[in-house]
């Protein structure tokens, strides 16, 4: 084998992988068919969940100085200032939720963060290489490259987007719907003529279709224009198009719009991917759901099947567990996937709010095969739901999850002795976590609990303790 895991896709999904393998001591190569890392401002809002995701790879703090929190809507109608939009639901910081509002960070600056987190963990990403062709036996997966060359891996994660070759390769459908048959212009651009403290909004005038957003891009110089056309529009994304369009739709001249960055088009539409396993290959990120930008949770439902993923690999392929651990993988992030379609579809036609939902600090994994219960009467948080943070024993939470380990959380019960890579936290009281024994998994879930450690060595023998 020329590596334990190859990665399809330099963007944030295959990024984290990177980083949650690199930190297990797994071999893994990230490949990426363009020359560099995507330059654009996409996907920009790092829901609170994911921030937790972050904290525990080690870049949360580079996250933080990055970004900024989003600003207040401003509409505008003829030049004039008319009137504030909140665009979230509000949120009241608590114990166990330390992050409870969206983080704005532009895509392009979240992928350089990961990517020198992976640098430092010794990692990095190939290139320039184009994957084109895939096959796979018992043992192992064949890539091959456009060059000619190839690679041979134990398993390939295709993280490479919604045009997804080895998706393609596989032979793999992926069905949905458009959640919007108009196109929208994005772009990142320098402007004059507008503060950096609003979001700014020109709605739509007449037919509805000619809506028109910008929006400072925290811890840049930068704005975000969105742009919507009519159903059937060739989208011109040249930088003389956008100063077009953004003077078309508001009180700034063209030559307001000083430069234009990157710009891109696209129709929003939402899809999820029959599968995401074909024996030694798996799909995440984009690969294997695509998102209506609205509501920030395409990038955010990437990284979390790249933090579901990592430890399974890490698990079978450096701790001994069985191979069918991976099946949970799909068993365990295609059903999120698909809820956080519809959440993303029901945001874009303004049937849902920005809240409490596209936050994903409520998502869980109770119905899994890898969700043991055992107490007769559990606590507020089950097996299955994100372990969340607080104080026990004198320590943080949060603080003894951090690293590629599984905790237990002991609270009025006695630890029993475990393996060293379980680290131990215990109290004798804790509100949010019941009386009890919780294992919490290395992705930050719950994954197995009782009122004694009745079954709990099954439990651990089952992920390669």
């Amino acid at each position: 084998m020329d590596t334990d895991v190859l990665i399809v896709g330099a963007g944030p999904t295959g990024l984290a992988l990177g980083i949650d393998l690199a930190r297990r001591g797994v071999d893994a190569l990230v490949v990426e068919r363009a020359e560099r890392l995507f330059p654009g401002s996409r996907g920009k809002g790092i829901q609170p969940r994911t921030m937790e995701v972050f904290d525990d790879l080690g870049v949360l703090d580079a996250i933080r100085a990055a970004g900024g929190s989003y600003p207040v809507g401003m509409i505008w109608q003829d030049g004039r200032r008319v009137g504030e939009h909140q665009m979230f639901d509000p949120a009241e910081v608590t114990e166990d939720s330390p992050y409870t509002e969206p983080w704005m960070v532009p895509q392009w600056r979240t992928q350089e963060i990961l990517f020198a987190r992976l640098a430092e963990l010794g990692g990095g990403v190939a290139f320039g290489r184009e994957v084109v062709g895939i096959t796979q036996d018992e043992d192992g997966v064949t890539a091959r490259f456009a060059a000619g060359e190839s690679v041979r891996a134990r398993y390939v994660v295709a993280a490479d987007g919604g045009r997804s070759a080895v998706r393609r390769a596989l032979g793999i459908g992926m069905s949905g719907e458009t959640v919007d048959p108009s196109p929208t212009l994005v772009a990142d651009v320098r402007i004059t003529g507008l503060d950096r403290d609003n979001w700014h909004i020109f709605p739509p005038r007449g037919d509805g279709q000619d809506f028109l957003a910008i929006c400072p891009l925290a811890g840049t110089e930068d704005f975000q224009v969105a742009a919507r056309f009519p159903e059937g529009t060739s989208v011109d994304v040249s930088p003389d198009g956008v100063r077009k369009a953004v003077a078309a739709r508001s009180h700034l001249a063209p030559d307001d719009v000083t430069e234009v960055r990157w710009a891109s088009d696209f129709r929003p539409r939402a899809a999820l991917a029959d599968r995401f396993r074909d024996g030694r290959v798996f799909l995440a990120g984009d690969a294997a759901h695509v998102h209506s930008p609205a509501g920030g949770q395409g990038l955010n439902t990437s990284v979390q099947d790249a933090y579901n993923l990592g430890w399974k690999l890490g698990a079978v392929l450096r701790d001994g567990a069985d191979a069918a651990l991976l099946d949970s993988y799909e068993e365990e992030r295609r059903p999120i996937a698909a809820d956080m379609l519809g959440l993303s579809t029901s945001v874009h036609r303004g049937q849902v709010r920005r809240g409490e939902a596209t936050r994903q600090l409520g998502l869980g994994y109770r119905e899994s095969s890898l969700t043991r219960e055992t107490r007769p009467t559990p606590g507020p948080v089950r097996a299955g739901d994100r372990a969340p943070d607080g104080a026990l024993g004198g320590v943080r939470l949060f603080d003894a999850f951090r690293g590629p380990h599984w905790t237990l959380v002991a609270v009025g019960a006695q630890a029993p002795e475990l393996p060293e890579a379980v680290r131990v936290v215990g109290g004798q009281v804790q509100a949010s976590y019941g009386k009890g024994l919780l294992l919490v998994r290395p992705d930050g879930y719950v994954g197995w609990a009782g009122e004694t450690a009745d079954g709990l060595p099954a439990y651990l023998a089952r992920v390669g303790l």
